[in-house]
């Protein structure tokens, strides 16, 4: 995993664009944010390689999730 990986913070990221998301269910939460972030990229918000590292710090949150 590289060090850019793990520096992104999805918080960080969707709060930029005054997006926040806590429904009280995790996994929810993520379909959500998942949700918001391919919207992002489809609007042109975002460039291509913003949205995949979002998508790889989903995936790392939602394997996370998984382990618990």
């Amino acid at each position: 995993m590289s060090e850019k990986q793990d520096q992104f913070d999805l918080k960080e990221f969707l709060k930029r664009f005054g997006i926040f998301i806590y429904t009280g269910d995790p996994e929810g939460d993520l379909l959500l944010i998942e949700d918001e972030i391919r919207e992002l990229l489809h609007l042109g918000l975002i460039e291509k390689e913003e949205f995949m590292q979002a998508l790889v710090a989903l995936k790392e949150r939602a394997s996370r999730l998984d382990r618990k």
